[in-house]
């Protein structure tokens, strides 16, 4: 989901060497743009004797893991199952140790098996795995036996020269090696960047695509990220970078593959929809009214060539398992995972020898939860608990105590008790003079990236929030601005919500305490917003007046479709976002005295 990116993590770092780095030259060098063989085929030999016309290709594929190598916790860690009696129930999910043994045991008795991913492995992570810029979690994603992944725009957080040090390996720049006499040694499967060029060269990034292959059958896999990365990521993250359209990007390839007489292909797409239901088993083609899937993926796919198989989608962490029709009119698989390893998807492409294509009639695809009553993988458990050794005098540090569960990343609501807690955090910080004089604060719904939980996750007890917790919350470490905006350009930004790039699927600001205004979902576009309705501290915004106002620099920027947000002046860059969470927890709760989940009461929905 839309977010911000994750920087200045010098001040936390574990254990530093000197280290060289991977440039995107050299990387691009190193992966040449092309056909590469990635014939991992897990389990089976050669076939002996006659080989039987088709072949049944296993096709395995998860995306929008964000680094949760542990069970995410929560509300965040569940899928959503329709029962036989129409009821739901929520069903604990995730963690890399299930995901591990869901892999490998879906994997026996299909000597034809392909891992994809369909980007975001990385970025807005846990502590654990973004404490270390994500060499954790690439580590894991190696041990699952990943074949190939998309980029996500999380992979661009920290920048084209870090995904490259991801790709390549190498130590961190600035940080160095964190475990003495171990080099990181990157990824051992391709990341995907079809429609990411170099400005200057026009070159891509990253290779286009890769070509799977074992014992004479062929899969071409071409990957791409949303084009609107650079509206969802900070602009350091993508400088440098032309990011183009969806559509025309796997169409160009997917000729080149076809010359070169790889007909079965499937495209990794970061970038999806939203099912009529939230539940992972609802059945997507189901013929009724408001049935079915919505957003941008519909018209991707009914754009992107036949010569097209499968899509593995992602980005809105959802789950579905549709079928979109090609620009001929026939029925193709859309297929996306949720988020945070709590699924995966199997596809069976049946692959026909003669023609080297597959056989579209017979695709078959599923979602199924990695349940947490499963055995766990003992190699992924003793990477968690070697990089949680590195973590802990970090992470275990309290920072504050809830009396219950405060709902950020796990709340559908458009205004999330969390956010609240968050806005408040950073209007506080942020209106002594000295620190910019805010008067109201504004967090985006997409950089709350958990919930915080009351159960305990380790041995802190019950209510405590740690370090680890709190970063899980904010893993961006987003330095926070405040600025001039008159109050014509506050009503315009909040009607920007729900309008523009948003219009389809609205962006709801977390406001701070003190900014009131009515929500009406009944009408559309920028009338959502009721214009007389918002005041500040019971008085009705002064368009001409001038307002100060906090946010992150993501914001501040104008990301995630806020241009009148960038139009600030007069700006203070104040504590990162994080600094200013863990200073409001400390300051407003005790022991004795937890922090209680806030009211939910500054926006009015009327539906």
């Amino acid at each position: 989901m839309s977010a911000t990116p994750q920087k200045n993590r010098a001040s936390r770092r574990v254990l530093a060497a000197a280290a060289g780095l991977a440039t995107v030259g050299a990387l691009v060098a190193a992966m040449p743009a092309g056909a590469h063989d990635r014939g991992h085929g897990h389990g089976g030999g050669p076939g002996h004797g006659h080989k039987p016309r088709t072949v049944d290709v296993q096709l395995l594929s998860f995306n929008d893991l964000h680094g949760n190598l542990e069970p995410p916790a929560g509300s965040a860690g569940n899928v959503s199952e329709t029962q036989p009696d129409g009821t739901v129930k929520a069903i604990p999910a995730g963690g890399v140790e299930y995901l591990a043994t869901s892999l490998r045991t879906a994997r026996k008795g299909n000597p034809y098996s392909v891992t994809a991913a369909g980007g975001d492995m990385v970025g807005a992570s846990p502590l654990l795995s973004g404490l270390f810029h994500d060499e954790p979690t690439i580590e894991a994603l190696n041990g699952l036996d990943l074949d190939v992944t998309a980029v996500g725009n999380h992979e661009f957080d920290e920048g084209a020269t870090e995904l490259a040090r991801l790709q390549n390996g190498g130590c961190h720049p600035v940080e160095g090696c964190y475990e003495k006499g171990k080099k990181f040694k990157g990824a051992d499967f391709p990341y995907l960047a079809a429609n990411v060029t170099q400005e200057k060269t026009g070159k891509p990034l990253l290779k286009p695509y890769t070509v799977w292959k074992k014992n004479g059958v062929k899969i071409g896999f071409i990957g791409v990220t949303l084009e609107g990365t650079p509206d969802i990521v900070t602009a350091n993250g993508v400088k440098g970078l032309k990011f183009h359209d969806e559509v025309e990007t796997i169409n160009k390839y997917a000729r080149e593959l076809d010359r070169k007489g790889v007909k079965s292909i499937v495209a990794l797409i970061h970038e999806g929809g939203a099912p009529a239901s939230t539940s992972y088993n609802y059945d997507c083609d189901s013929p009724g009214a408001g049935d079915g899937i919505s957003g941008p993926i519909v018209d991707i796919a009914k754009g992107i060539t036949p010569k097209v198989d499968a899509l593995v989608t992602g980005h809105t962490h959802q789950a579905y398992v549709c079928t979109v029709p090609d620009p001929s009119g026939k029925p193709r698989m859309v297929t996306s995972a949720s988020s945070f390893g709590k699924l995966y998807t199997d596809t069976t492409l049946t692959y026909d020898r003669r023609t080297n294509d597959i056989v579209r009639t017979s695709v078959k695809s599923a979602n199924h939860i990695v349940t947490r009553d499963q055995p766990k993988a003992p190699d992924m458990t003793r990477l968690i608990d070697r990089w949680n050794k590195l973590a802990a005098p970090i992470a275990n540090k309290p920072q504050g105590w809830i009396s219950a569960d405060i709902n950020g990343r796990g709340s559908t609501a458009p205004e999330k008790p969390l956010g609240n807690v968050i806005a408040d955090a950073q209007l506080e910080g942020l209106a002594p003079a000295d620190k910019g004089g805010a008067e109201v604060a504004f967090m985006n719904p997409g950089g709350i990236r958990a919930d915080l939980v009351h159960k305990a996750s380790g041995s802190e007890g019950d209510g405590v929030v740690t370090y680890g917790e709190a970063f899980t919350v904010q893993p961006f470490t987003n330095m926070m601005n405040v600025v001039d905006l008159t109050g014509a350009q506050l009503v315009t930004a909040l009607q920007q919500q729900v309008s523009g790039p948003n219009e389809a699927s609205p962006k709801i600001l977390q406001v701070s305490k003190g900014l009131t205004y009515t929500l009406d979902l009944t009408k559309s576009g920028a009338d959502r917003v009721v214009a007389g309705t918002i005041k500040l501290n019971g008085e009705a915004i002064d368009p001409a007046r001038t307002y100060r106002v906090a946010m992150n620099e993501f914001l501040a920027g104008g990301g995630d479709g806020f241009p009148a947000l960038g139009q600030g002046t007069n700006k203070l860059v104040g504590a990162s976002d994080l600094d200013l969470f863990n200073a409001y927890l400390a300051a407003h709760s005790t022991a004795t005295a937890p922090l209680a989940p806030p009211a939910t009461d500054r926006i009015t929905v009327i539906q």
